[in-house]
């Protein structure tokens, strides 16, 4: 008698075994698209998953500033391994698909990057779509970027060493904020740190192909939170809310971009990157291997994560430093 085995998605195989642990634990439990749950219940559980605590920081506060929507939450994280006084600084967004996430629920994110960069991490709690549509975080994370510079001596920072970073939704709000901070002047932004960022609407690319079913994330919620934030008629769309469409990417900050390989995003995010590079634009563009999207926030359960923070970390600790 033939055995049989069982199939499971081609994508699979481009996972690390650790990865695939998890993956087949998150199949089992029957997790489907977050649009089927709606946006109240993805954001609960989004908060609901317990991750280990994140390192020790020097201080951890948090404070508020007057943003042009109303006051804005920022939690302000300083790593011991970084002077008490004008330290270089990561205004950070967080990711969520510009529907979820608190600083409650990337509290571990931002002290990992803090501490790996050994820099000052802003962490920026910016209003959230459908309440809050496009521009209103643009907006925010814009403003945050602004008081960050105007409080610099408060905030115990070094003006010229102030950078824009985020993972995911929080990277496409991070080269949004490098492109409008170029378009009107007058800020200066050290280098910008774009985690799988968020760039575009779906596009038709083999990563989107290929990867498009991961349980990570899902094609038709790409749809779905991008329509939430941004309306449903892309001909409105531009470059601020969706960064790809830029036609000119000249005299941006330089740029660490990075992705994974199952990652639905790679493609359109390492685009960027590339026209970055065409545009003179010093830029590294990493693709690790084994993992897909929000692969970042995954360091306690993920060996190549805590490889890419380390070597992240290092990257933009030295581009600081230089």
């Amino acid at each position: 008698m033939a055995t049989t085995h069982s199939a499971r998605p081609a994508s699979d195989a481009a996972y690390d075994p650790d990865v695939t642990k998890l993956v087949e634990a998150m199949r089992s439990r029957g997790a489907g698209p977050l649009r089927d749950l709606g946006v109240e219940a993805a954001r609960q559980s989004l908060e609901s998953i317990v991750r280990p605590p994140g390192p020790d920081m020097r201080s951890v506060q948090t404070l508020t500033f007057p943003g042009p929507h109303g006051a804005v939450p920022v939690r302000v994280y300083r790593p011991r391994s970084a002077p008490e006084q004008n330290t270089p600084a990561l205004i950070w967004f967080h990711g969520g698909g510009m529907i979820m996430g608190t600083l409650d629920s990337f509290d571990r994110l931002a002290r990992e990057v803090a501490e790996s960069t050994n820099a000052t991490v802003i962490n920026v709690g910016y209003r959230l779509a459908p309440e809050h549509r496009y521009p209103v975080a643009h907006d925010e994370a814009y403003a945050a970027l602004r008081w960050a510079h105007e409080n610099a001596h408060d905030l115990r920072l070094d003006p010229d060493r102030i950078g824009v970073g985020g993972d995911s939704a929080g990277g496409g709000l991070a080269a949004a904020t490098a492109l409008r901070t170029r378009n009107e002047g007058g800020l200066r932004i050290a280098q910008q740190v774009l985690v799988y960022p968020g760039l575009e609407r779906r596009s038709d690319r083999p990563s989107m192909r290929h990867f498009g079913d991961s349980p990570f994330l899902r094609a038709e919620d790409i749809d779905w939170m991008k329509s939430l934030y941004l309306g449903d008629d892309p001909s409105t769309d531009d470059e601020y809310g969706t960064p790809l469409l830029a036609a000119d990417l000249t005299n941006l900050p330089p740029a660490v971009v990075i992705c994974g390989h199952a990652d639905p995003l790679r493609d359109g995010v390492e685009q960027y990157g590339r026209r970055l590079q065409d545009a003179r634009v010093p830029t590294a563009i990493i693709r690790y291997p084994g993992v897909g999207h929000g692969f970042f926030m995954q360091t306690h359960n993920f060996s190549r994560a805590r490889a890419a923070m380390a070597e992240v970390g290092a990257l933009v600790a030295a581009r600081f430093a230089g």
